[in-house]
């Protein structure tokens, strides 16, 4: 079993890093949604970010989550635990109980203020590309290492299990949140399961009854139960970012990192003052579940 696991994680060493070069190369050369700032500034702004996050998932996230995989599987504790199962029955079983319930941490980071203080890191980057997956505030990343602790513990999780999460994780974030344009019936057929970067876009809209919604991160599913999926935005109707945080120089590294311990801004709000609003109707405004282009 710790065989197996190391060679997981070999794996993912590699897996990762280049499914972020193909999808960096691919949305280059077929973009879904035309980018307003310049590409250079915003790439160092996010991979300081996404580096600070890393370090601290590494030094902190990844031994406790593996550490609790490890105790909860000697101790047999956890729900998954409480019958013999058959380890790809584990294994698939864990990947969709772990990705139902980060679904409801990340609604979590979008309606309790102080976690959004730091999720809105994450949110504030005025163009949505792969470059954006991981660009959320290492403070963030730590606090999160209570809930890996109790998802990974109250599931029972195998290590194994976390970590062909891990794998499955990261490549469903770099892929919903790349600015990969697909053929929308393509899009459409892939949706019924996956996320994709349509579905992704609209959670980065500016409009915040739009940011709340499309929670899920690698099955689709989860939107469709909890009833806040919303499909029926076109994507050149969308402006990525928060409102208030819009602003020439907001997205510089050092305001980012201090974004959380400031006072706060009227997030749904445009510099102007003026409420952040759809002014038209959506297409198929009256199908939130129908994806448009």
């Amino acid at each position: 079993m710790i065989d197996t696991v190391i060679t997981s994680h070999n794996i993912s060493r590699f897996l990762v890093p280049g499914i972020f070069v193909l999808l960096l190369v691919l949305e280059s050369l077929h973009p879904l949604r035309r980018l307003k700032r310049r590409r250079g500034p915003r790439y160092v702004v996010n991979a300081a970010l996404t580096g600070l996050g890393f370090l601290t998932g590494v030094l902190a996230v990844r031994p406790a989550a593996l550490g609790a995989a490890l105790w909860a599987e000697r101790h047999s504790f956890g729900l998954l635990q409480l019958a013999s199962l058959p380890l790809w029955v584990q294994v698939a079983g864990g990947v969709l109980l772990m990705d139902l319930s980060f679904y409801y941490w990340h609604r979590l980071n979008h309606t309790r203020p102080l976690l959004w203080r730091f999720h809105n890191v994450h949110h504030a980057d005025p163009d949505m590309d792969v470059t954006t997956a991981f660009r959320f505030h290492f403070g963030e990343v730590l606090y999160s290492t209570v809930f890996r602790l109790l998802q990974v513990g109250l599931i029972g999780v195998v290590p194994l299990t976390y970590v062909v999460y891990e794998v499955v994780f990261n490549g469903a974030t770099l892929f919903h949140h790349s600015n990969l344009r697909l053929p929308v019936a393509w899009e459409r057929r892939l949706n019924r399961v996956f996320v994709t970067p349509r579905m992704h876009g609209v959670h980065h809209s500016a409009v915040g009854s739009e940011t709340n919604s499309n929670y899920s991160v690698i099955f689709s599913w989860w939107d469709r139960l909890n009833r806040s999926l919303r499909l029926n935005v076109g994507q050149r109707d969308i402006v990525i970012g928060v409102p208030g945080y819009l602003r020439p120089g907001d997205n510089a590294l050092l305001p980012m990192l201090a974004l959380p311990f400031t006072r706060q801004r009227p997030y749904w709000r445009w510099p102007s003052g003026k409420a952040a609003l759809r002014s038209k109707l959506p297409e198929a405004s009256d199908q939130p579940g129908v994806m448009v282009d």
